[in-house]
Protein backbone atom coordinates (compact mmCIF):
# COMPACT_ATOMS: atom_id res chain seq x y z
CA UNK A 1 0.00 0.00 0.00
CA UNK A 2 0.91 3.55 -1.26
CA UNK A 3 0.41 4.61 2.95
CA UNK A 4 3.45 2.14 4.21
CA UNK A 5 6.18 3.83 2.20
CA UNK A 6 5.40 2.70 -1.05
CA UNK A 7 4.30 5.23 -4.11
CA UNK A 8 0.40 6.20 -4.91
CA UNK A 9 -0.21 4.70 -8.63
CA UNK A 10 -1.90 7.89 -10.67
CA UNK A 11 -3.58 6.91 -13.93
CA UNK A 12 -3.79 9.80 -16.05
CA UNK A 13 -6.88 9.60 -18.09
CA UNK A 14 -6.77 12.51 -21.49
CA UNK A 15 -4.45 15.17 -22.01
CA UNK A 16 -3.76 16.70 -18.60
CA UNK A 17 -1.31 19.86 -18.68
CA UNK A 18 1.99 19.18 -17.68
CA UNK A 19 2.21 21.99 -15.37
CA UNK A 20 -0.14 19.86 -13.02
CA UNK A 21 1.37 16.44 -13.70
CA UNK A 22 4.94 18.05 -12.34
CA UNK A 23 2.89 18.49 -9.13
CA UNK A 24 3.20 14.79 -8.65
CA UNK A 25 6.64 14.28 -7.16
CA UNK A 26 8.15 11.18 -8.87
CA UNK A 27 9.92 10.28 -5.41
CA UNK A 28 5.91 9.60 -4.27
CA UNK A 29 3.81 9.09 -7.61
CA UNK A 30 3.76 6.76 -10.52
CA UNK A 31 2.07 8.44 -13.48
CA UNK A 32 0.26 5.67 -15.34
CA UNK A 33 -2.32 5.78 -18.40
CA UNK A 34 -3.26 1.95 -18.15
CA UNK A 35 -3.83 0.33 -14.86
CA UNK A 36 -6.21 -2.24 -13.07
CA UNK A 37 -5.79 -0.92 -9.41
CA UNK A 38 -4.57 2.73 -9.35
CA UNK A 39 -4.57 4.63 -6.19
CA UNK A 40 -5.76 7.48 -7.97
CA UNK A 41 -7.44 8.72 -11.27
CA UNK A 42 -7.02 12.25 -12.33
CA UNK A 43 -9.01 12.58 -15.82
CA UNK A 44 -10.84 15.04 -17.88
CA UNK A 45 -13.29 14.36 -20.01
CA UNK A 46 -12.86 10.69 -19.96
CA UNK A 47 -16.41 8.82 -18.75
CA UNK A 48 -15.88 6.80 -16.14
CA UNK A 49 -19.46 5.18 -15.83
CA UNK A 50 -18.92 1.51 -16.10
CA UNK A 51 -15.33 1.01 -15.76
CA UNK A 52 -13.71 -0.81 -13.50
CA UNK A 53 -11.28 0.94 -11.53
CA UNK A 54 -9.93 -1.89 -9.12
CA UNK A 55 -10.38 -2.22 -5.01
CA UNK A 56 -7.75 0.20 -4.50
CA UNK A 57 -8.75 3.27 -5.37
CA UNK A 58 -8.54 6.38 -3.15
CA UNK A 59 -9.56 9.50 -4.75
CA UNK A 60 -11.19 10.49 -8.43
CA UNK A 61 -9.61 14.45 -9.62
CA UNK A 62 -11.36 16.05 -12.49
CA UNK A 63 -9.18 18.94 -14.14
CA UNK A 64 -12.25 21.00 -14.85
CA UNK A 65 -15.13 21.52 -12.98
CA UNK A 66 -18.26 19.33 -13.99
CA UNK A 67 -18.59 16.12 -12.54
CA UNK A 68 -21.32 14.39 -15.22
CA UNK A 69 -18.63 11.80 -16.49
CA UNK A 70 -17.95 10.26 -12.83
CA UNK A 71 -19.69 8.02 -10.94
CA UNK A 72 -19.81 9.88 -8.05
CA UNK A 73 -22.93 8.37 -6.04
CA UNK A 74 -21.21 4.73 -6.41
CA UNK A 75 -17.89 6.39 -5.25
CA UNK A 76 -19.27 8.05 -1.78
CA UNK A 77 -20.78 4.54 -1.23
CA UNK A 78 -17.01 3.28 -1.10
CA UNK A 79 -15.75 6.47 0.76
CA UNK A 80 -13.92 7.71 -1.81
CA UNK A 81 -13.87 11.43 -2.43
CA UNK A 82 -14.12 13.30 -5.89
CA UNK A 83 -12.66 16.56 -6.44
CA UNK A 84 -12.86 19.08 -9.15
CA UNK A 85 -10.96 22.16 -9.82
CA UNK A 86 -14.24 25.15 -9.37
CA UNK A 87 -12.93 28.22 -10.83
CA UNK A 88 -10.09 27.58 -12.35
CA UNK A 89 -11.84 27.89 -15.53
CA UNK A 90 -13.67 30.74 -14.40
CA UNK A 91 -11.68 33.82 -16.29
CA UNK A 92 -11.71 31.72 -19.93
CA UNK A 93 -15.30 30.98 -19.52
CA UNK A 94 -15.94 34.60 -18.65
CA UNK A 95 -14.09 36.09 -21.65
CA UNK A 96 -16.10 33.34 -23.42
CA UNK A 97 -19.50 34.57 -22.53
CA UNK A 98 -18.63 38.61 -23.18
CA UNK A 99 -17.56 37.65 -26.90
CA UNK A 100 -21.51 35.42 -27.01
CA UNK A 101 -23.20 38.41 -25.63
CA UNK A 102 -21.07 40.47 -28.60
CA UNK A 103 -21.72 38.05 -31.32
CA UNK A 104 -25.52 38.13 -30.84
CA UNK A 105 -25.74 41.77 -29.77
CA UNK A 106 -24.46 43.07 -32.98
CA UNK A 107 -25.60 39.43 -35.09
CA UNK A 108 -22.27 38.32 -36.20
CA UNK A 109 -22.41 34.93 -36.90
CA UNK A 110 -25.17 35.25 -39.58
CA UNK A 111 -22.85 38.55 -40.47
CA UNK A 112 -19.94 36.11 -41.25
CA UNK A 113 -22.09 34.01 -43.08
CA UNK A 114 -23.22 36.48 -45.35
CA UNK A 115 -19.97 37.68 -46.41
CA UNK A 116 -18.61 34.26 -46.67
CA UNK A 117 -21.37 32.61 -49.37
CA UNK A 118 -21.24 36.49 -51.59
CA UNK A 119 -19.99 35.83 -54.98
CA UNK A 120 -16.57 38.05 -55.25
CA UNK A 121 -16.56 37.44 -59.13
CA UNK A 122 -19.54 39.94 -59.71
CA UNK A 123 -18.71 43.86 -60.19
CA UNK A 124 -21.26 44.90 -57.99
CA UNK A 125 -19.39 43.17 -54.63
CA UNK A 126 -19.53 46.26 -52.85
CA UNK A 127 -22.95 47.22 -53.39
CA UNK A 128 -24.06 44.13 -52.24
CA UNK A 129 -22.08 44.47 -49.31
CA UNK A 130 -23.86 48.01 -48.20
CA UNK A 131 -26.90 47.07 -49.03
CA UNK A 132 -26.84 43.49 -47.53
CA UNK A 133 -25.14 45.03 -44.44
CA UNK A 134 -28.87 46.36 -43.43
CA UNK A 135 -30.45 43.13 -41.92
CA UNK A 136 -27.42 42.50 -39.31
CA UNK A 137 -27.68 45.79 -37.46
CA UNK A 138 -27.71 45.48 -34.07
CA UNK A 139 -27.52 47.32 -30.71
CA UNK A 140 -25.14 48.20 -28.02
CA UNK A 141 -24.64 46.25 -24.79
CA UNK A 142 -24.12 49.69 -22.27
CA UNK A 143 -27.72 50.34 -20.92
CA UNK A 144 -29.13 47.01 -21.75
CA UNK A 145 -30.31 44.37 -18.86
CA UNK A 146 -28.08 41.16 -18.22
CA UNK A 147 -29.77 38.66 -15.73
CA UNK A 148 -27.00 36.36 -14.26
CA UNK A 149 -28.19 33.03 -12.71
CA UNK A 150 -25.82 31.28 -10.61
CA UNK A 151 -23.57 33.71 -9.01
CA UNK A 152 -20.47 31.28 -8.23
CA UNK A 153 -17.12 32.14 -9.49
CA UNK A 154 -17.90 32.35 -13.19
CA UNK A 155 -21.28 34.39 -12.51
CA UNK A 156 -19.47 37.19 -10.57
CA UNK A 157 -17.26 37.73 -13.31
CA UNK A 158 -19.46 38.14 -15.61
CA UNK A 159 -21.49 40.12 -13.93
CA UNK A 160 -18.48 42.87 -13.02
CA UNK A 161 -17.32 42.38 -16.73
CA UNK A 162 -20.66 43.81 -17.65
CA UNK A 163 -21.06 46.30 -15.13
CA UNK A 164 -17.98 47.77 -16.21
CA UNK A 165 -19.30 47.56 -20.26
CA UNK A 166 -21.93 49.68 -18.87
CA UNK A 167 -24.93 47.10 -18.50
CA UNK A 168 -27.24 47.11 -15.65
CA UNK A 169 -26.81 43.46 -13.84
CA UNK A 170 -29.29 42.04 -11.60
CA UNK A 171 -28.50 37.77 -10.53
CA UNK A 172 -30.34 35.04 -8.92
CA UNK A 173 -28.69 32.29 -6.74
CA UNK A 174 -30.67 30.56 -3.98
CA UNK A 175 -27.39 28.52 -3.09
CA UNK A 176 -25.09 31.80 -3.28
CA UNK A 177 -22.52 31.00 -0.64
CA UNK A 178 -20.90 33.83 1.51
CA UNK A 179 -17.72 33.69 -0.23
CA UNK A 180 -19.64 34.41 -3.16
CA UNK A 181 -22.07 37.12 -1.95
CA UNK A 182 -18.08 38.83 -0.69
CA UNK A 183 -16.88 38.62 -4.48
CA UNK A 184 -20.24 39.59 -5.75
CA UNK A 185 -20.05 43.41 -7.26
CA UNK A 186 -22.45 45.37 -5.08
CA UNK A 187 -24.60 47.09 -8.17
CA UNK A 188 -26.37 43.49 -8.71
CA UNK A 189 -29.79 43.40 -7.80
CA UNK A 190 -31.57 40.63 -6.75
CA UNK A 191 -34.00 38.51 -8.42
CA UNK A 192 -35.97 36.66 -6.09
CA UNK A 193 -37.08 33.61 -8.86
CA UNK A 194 -36.20 33.03 -12.26
CA UNK A 195 -39.17 33.93 -13.74
CA UNK A 196 -38.55 37.61 -12.19
CA UNK A 197 -34.95 37.36 -13.79
CA UNK A 198 -36.48 36.15 -16.82
CA UNK A 199 -38.84 39.00 -17.20
CA UNK A 200 -36.49 41.78 -16.52
CA UNK A 201 -33.50 40.77 -18.62
CA UNK A 202 -32.82 41.25 -22.59
CA UNK A 203 -29.93 39.21 -22.19
CA UNK A 204 -29.94 36.34 -19.90
CA UNK A 205 -26.39 33.80 -18.75
CA UNK A 206 -27.00 30.66 -16.89
CA UNK A 207 -23.87 29.71 -14.50
CA UNK A 208 -25.32 26.45 -12.61
CA UNK A 209 -24.26 22.64 -12.18
CA UNK A 210 -26.47 20.38 -14.03
CA UNK A 211 -28.42 18.76 -10.98
CA UNK A 212 -32.32 17.36 -11.09
CA UNK A 213 -33.49 20.53 -10.13
CA UNK A 214 -31.54 22.76 -12.45
CA UNK A 215 -33.14 20.33 -15.44
CA UNK A 216 -34.57 21.97 -17.72
CA UNK A 217 -34.16 25.60 -16.09
CA UNK A 218 -35.26 27.41 -19.06
CA UNK A 219 -38.04 25.26 -20.73
CA UNK A 220 -41.11 25.65 -22.60
CA UNK A 221 -43.58 27.59 -19.30
CA UNK A 222 -40.78 30.16 -18.66
CA UNK A 223 -39.00 30.84 -22.27
CA UNK A 224 -42.20 32.59 -22.88
CA UNK A 225 -41.68 34.98 -20.48
CA UNK A 226 -38.60 36.17 -21.60
CA UNK A 227 -38.65 39.76 -23.45
CA UNK A 228 -38.95 39.80 -27.10
CA UNK A 229 -35.83 40.00 -28.60
CA UNK A 230 -34.17 38.01 -25.67
CA UNK A 231 -30.80 36.84 -25.93
CA UNK A 232 -30.19 33.32 -24.01
CA UNK A 233 -26.75 32.41 -22.71
CA UNK A 234 -25.72 28.61 -21.94
CA UNK A 235 -22.51 28.19 -20.82
CA UNK A 236 -23.40 25.96 -17.79
CA UNK A 237 -24.38 22.75 -19.23
CA UNK A 238 -26.24 21.02 -22.52
CA UNK A 239 -29.25 20.20 -19.88
CA UNK A 240 -30.00 23.57 -18.28
CA UNK A 241 -31.96 24.62 -21.61
CA UNK A 242 -34.83 22.76 -23.00
CA UNK A 243 -33.28 22.80 -26.67
CA UNK A 244 -36.81 22.17 -27.99
CA UNK A 245 -38.58 25.22 -25.87
CA UNK A 246 -35.69 27.14 -26.88
CA UNK A 247 -36.07 26.31 -30.45
CA UNK A 248 -39.75 27.57 -30.26
CA UNK A 249 -39.21 30.79 -28.59
CA UNK A 250 -36.83 31.53 -31.56
CA UNK A 251 -39.30 30.77 -33.77
CA UNK A 252 -41.85 32.92 -32.26
CA UNK A 253 -39.59 36.10 -32.11
CA UNK A 254 -39.10 35.36 -28.18
CA UNK A 255 -35.78 34.49 -28.72
CA UNK A 256 -33.27 36.77 -31.17
CA UNK A 257 -30.42 34.49 -30.45
CA UNK A 258 -29.68 31.31 -28.41
CA UNK A 259 -25.64 31.12 -27.95
CA UNK A 260 -24.68 28.07 -26.46
CA UNK A 261 -21.36 25.91 -25.94
CA UNK A 262 -23.61 22.53 -25.91
CA UNK A 263 -24.14 22.28 -29.48
CA UNK A 264 -27.27 19.02 -30.20
CA UNK A 265 -28.25 17.60 -33.65
CA UNK A 266 -31.69 19.84 -33.37
CA UNK A 267 -30.15 22.55 -32.60
CA UNK A 268 -26.92 22.33 -34.85
CA UNK A 269 -27.77 25.06 -38.04
CA UNK A 270 -30.93 26.20 -36.45
CA UNK A 271 -31.53 29.43 -37.21
CA UNK A 272 -30.83 31.96 -34.23
CA UNK A 273 -28.77 29.73 -32.73
CA UNK A 274 -24.62 30.24 -32.41
CA UNK A 275 -23.46 26.84 -31.12
CA UNK A 276 -19.90 26.50 -30.17
CA UNK A 277 -17.85 22.92 -29.73
CA UNK A 278 -17.22 23.20 -25.90
CA UNK A 279 -15.05 25.90 -25.72
CA UNK A 280 -15.25 27.34 -22.26
CA UNK A 281 -12.15 25.92 -20.51
CA UNK A 282 -10.37 25.46 -24.25
CA UNK A 283 -7.22 28.11 -23.27
CA UNK A 284 -3.75 26.87 -22.53
CA UNK A 285 -4.30 28.79 -18.91
CA UNK A 286 -7.60 27.30 -17.79
CA UNK A 287 -6.35 24.29 -18.74
CA UNK A 288 -3.33 24.82 -16.66
CA UNK A 289 -4.97 26.27 -13.77
CA UNK A 290 -7.10 23.08 -13.67
CA UNK A 291 -4.67 20.63 -13.96
CA UNK A 292 -2.31 22.13 -11.01
CA UNK A 293 -5.60 22.95 -8.68
CA UNK A 294 -6.55 19.17 -9.12
CA UNK A 295 -2.71 17.56 -8.67
CA UNK A 296 -2.41 19.64 -5.74
CA UNK A 297 -5.90 18.31 -4.12
CA UNK A 298 -5.18 15.17 -4.95
CA UNK A 299 -1.72 15.32 -2.84
CA UNK A 300 -3.38 17.13 -0.04
CA UNK A 301 -5.53 14.05 0.03
CA UNK A 302 -3.25 11.35 -0.50
CA UNK A 303 -0.66 12.36 1.80
CA UNK A 304 -2.07 13.67 4.40
CA UNK A 305 -5.78 12.93 3.76
CA UNK A 306 -7.35 16.66 3.90
CA UNK A 307 -10.48 17.47 1.75
CA UNK A 308 -10.70 20.81 0.13
CA UNK A 309 -13.31 21.13 -2.85
CA UNK A 310 -14.54 17.55 -3.09
CA UNK A 311 -17.98 17.49 -4.99
CA UNK A 312 -19.27 14.48 -2.48
CA UNK A 313 -17.49 14.79 1.14
CA UNK A 314 -17.42 17.99 3.01
CA UNK A 315 -14.29 20.38 3.88
CA UNK A 316 -11.78 19.00 6.31
CA UNK A 317 -8.57 20.33 6.64
CA UNK A 318 -6.91 19.79 10.03
CA UNK A 319 -3.09 21.08 10.52
CA UNK A 320 -0.92 17.81 11.83
CA UNK A 321 0.03 17.52 15.20
CA UNK A 322 1.31 14.04 14.97
CA UNK A 323 3.11 11.72 12.78
CA UNK A 324 0.61 8.95 13.55
CA UNK A 325 -2.88 9.91 10.75
CA UNK A 326 -6.49 8.38 10.58
CA UNK A 327 -8.82 9.64 7.68
CA UNK A 328 -11.78 7.81 7.95
CA UNK A 329 -14.86 8.25 5.65
CA UNK A 330 -18.29 7.60 7.14
CA UNK A 331 -22.07 7.46 7.08
CA UNK A 332 -23.46 10.33 9.34
CA UNK A 333 -24.75 8.40 11.91
CA UNK A 334 -24.91 9.20 15.46
CA UNK A 335 -23.05 7.80 17.84
CA UNK A 336 -20.26 7.36 15.35
CA UNK A 337 -17.65 9.27 16.78
CA UNK A 338 -17.98 7.05 20.06
CA UNK A 339 -17.31 4.04 18.41
CA UNK A 340 -14.19 5.29 16.42
CA UNK A 341 -13.01 6.52 19.61
CA UNK A 342 -14.08 3.34 21.76
CA UNK A 343 -11.97 1.23 18.89
CA UNK A 344 -9.15 2.89 19.24
CA UNK A 345 -9.26 3.61 23.02
CA UNK A 346 -10.00 -0.33 23.39
CA UNK A 347 -6.33 -0.87 22.00
CA UNK A 348 -4.59 1.69 24.14
CA UNK A 349 -4.28 4.31 20.95
CA UNK A 350 -4.39 8.05 22.56
CA UNK A 351 -6.29 10.61 20.79
CA UNK A 352 -4.25 13.70 20.24
CA UNK A 353 -6.54 15.73 18.12
CA UNK A 354 -9.97 14.82 15.79
CA UNK A 355 -11.91 16.68 13.73
CA UNK A 356 -15.18 15.98 12.26
CA UNK A 357 -17.26 17.17 9.20
CA UNK A 358 -20.21 16.73 7.62
CA UNK A 359 -22.19 16.95 4.42
CA UNK A 360 -25.77 15.29 4.17
CA UNK A 361 -25.26 11.84 4.66
CA UNK A 362 -21.85 11.48 4.62
CA UNK A 363 -19.21 12.24 7.19
CA UNK A 364 -15.20 12.38 7.36
CA UNK A 365 -13.00 12.13 10.39
CA UNK A 366 -9.37 12.99 10.87
CA UNK A 367 -7.72 11.85 13.86
CA UNK A 368 -4.18 12.53 14.72
CA UNK A 369 -3.10 10.01 17.64
CA UNK A 370 -0.09 9.62 20.08
CA UNK A 371 1.73 6.10 18.17
CA UNK A 372 1.38 3.88 15.86
CA UNK A 373 -1.75 2.21 14.91
CA UNK A 374 -1.81 -1.69 14.31
CA UNK A 375 -3.43 -3.44 11.75
CA UNK A 376 -5.69 -5.13 14.55
CA UNK A 377 -6.96 -1.10 15.68
CA UNK A 378 -7.45 -0.50 11.59
CA UNK A 379 -9.68 -4.27 10.94
CA UNK A 380 -11.45 -3.21 13.89
CA UNK A 381 -12.28 0.48 12.60
CA UNK A 382 -13.44 -1.13 9.05
CA UNK A 383 -15.38 -3.28 10.80
CA UNK A 384 -17.86 -0.60 12.16
CA UNK A 385 -21.22 -0.43 10.70
CA UNK A 386 -21.55 2.68 8.94
CA UNK A 387 -17.52 3.14 8.51
CA UNK A 388 -16.76 3.72 4.63
CA UNK A 389 -13.10 3.55 4.13
CA UNK A 390 -10.22 4.21 6.55
CA UNK A 391 -6.97 4.88 5.64
CA UNK A 392 -3.87 5.07 7.83
CA UNK A 393 -0.67 8.02 6.73
CA UNK A 394 1.81 7.92 9.20
CA UNK A 395 4.59 10.35 8.00
CA UNK A 396 7.84 8.91 6.56
CA UNK A 397 10.51 8.63 9.08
Amino acid sequence: MAERGGKFEVLVLNQVARAGLQRLPPERYVQVTESRAPDAVLVRSRDLHGMDLGERLKAVARAGAGTNNIPVAALTARGIPVFNAPGANANAVKELVIAGMLIAARNLAPALEFVRTLDKGTSDFERRIEDGKKAYAGLELPGQTLGVIGLGKIGSLVADAAIRLGMQVIGHDPDITVESAWSLPSQVRRANTVDELLKASRFVTLHVPLVERTRHLVNAKNAGLMREGAILLNFSREGVVDDAAVLAALAAGRLHCYVTDFPTPALAGAPGVVALPHLGASTGEAEENSAVMVAELLREYLEHGNLRHSVNFPEAVMARESPYRLAIANANVPDMLARISHAMGERGINIHNMLNKSRGDVAYTLVDVDSPVPDAALAALRAIDGVLAVRYLPLEP
